[in-house]
This record gives structure tokens, sequence and C-alpha cells, in this order.
């Protein structure tokens, strides 16, 4: 899926907030109540049915094994898994430099999940997670249609007229 955009999220340093000041649109035990768990680690995520929802929101299938490699080379994840079910139904990962920049990957909810309010809640924590890093500057790519999702969060897109670019191999003519 080729991104047509890039939206930042530009912020002054500030020194983290504990985890408690922070108010979410749905708090960790609403999430339990309704039969959801908030993960942070690779540990116990199913990287066959993410792939699956990966696939459901219009992203290529991906190599499970470039799954896991590129999971382990994410600063930060966070993810929603069903308790009945025991599989991920909302993910989102950054990768960055641990200290200045973030860019935020791989936003997805499964589509029998959406409207819930899962997508908000792992943006909230994520977003809080590089923020108590002391990372000032996150960006994200994002398809145009979804451009309203991000901008409540605090997203803006073009942020003082700043355009991302993004490389890309010209394909060969063939003769």
């Amino acid at each position: 899926m080729l991104s047509r955009g890039i939206i930042s999220h530009f912020r002054t340093p500030t020194l983290p907030l504990p985890r408690t000041t922070c108010k979410y649109s749905i708090s960790d035990q609403d999430l339990e109540s309704r039969g959801f768990l908030v993960r942070r680690t690779i540990s116990d995520l199913n990287l066959g049915h993410l792939n699956s929802i990966f696939v459901a929101v219009g992203f290529p299938r991906r190599d499970p094994e470039k799954i896991k490699l590129a999971l382990e080379h994410t600063e930060s994840m966070l993810w929603v898994e069903y308790k009945k079910t025991q599989k991920p139904v909302a993910f989102a990962r950054a990768t960055g430099d641990g200290v200045f920049n973030a860019i935020i990957w791989d936003v997805v909810v499964d589509p029998s999940f959406q409207g819930m309010g899962l997508g908000k809640a792992v943006m909230e924590r994520l977003i809080e997670d590089l923020l108590e890093k002391g990372v000032c500057n996150i960006a994200l790519y994002s398809e145009p249609r979804v451009l309203g999702f991000y901008r409540p969060l605090g997203f803006v897109a073009d942020p003082g007229g700043i355009r991302g670019m993004v490389y890309s191999r010209k394909q060969k003519k063939k003769k």
C-alpha cells in the first residue's frame, strides 16, 4: 500500500507524565470488562492472525518471518487481544531513534471490531508511550480517507508546509 501523505505530531519536549494522569477515551479496565487485553510485547502475538488483519484492511500479505523481524526492531508496539479468541484485534507500532523521532506504522483494527474505539485506544496509548520516552516528533503515514481519524489525536497534515517524501524505485521500461 503506497502512502499518500505524512502527518506529524510535533511536540515540545516535556518530562514524561505518569501513566495515571493520562485520560484515555476507554480505560484499561473498561477494555477488560468488554473482553479485551492491552499488550505491549510480541509475546503471545499471533502473527498469522495479525497478517490476516493486515490483508482485511487492504495491506499486502506479508511474510510472517519478516513481520517477526520487523517487530523485533520496533521501538514501541501496542495491540489489543480479544480474550475469547486470544487473537489480536487492534495493532499499531512505532520505530525511531528512541530519543527525538518516531514513525507510527501498521495501525489496524480487525474489520469485525471497528467502530468500538479500539483504534483510538491503541493510538492514545502508543503516543503516550512515545512521549514518556521523551520522543517529541511523532509522524505517521496515512491514507487520505482516514486522516480525520488522526486529527483529534493531535496529528496535523503537512505542519508548517513540511512535506514528506518516499523513495520509489523507477520501473525499467520493457523494450
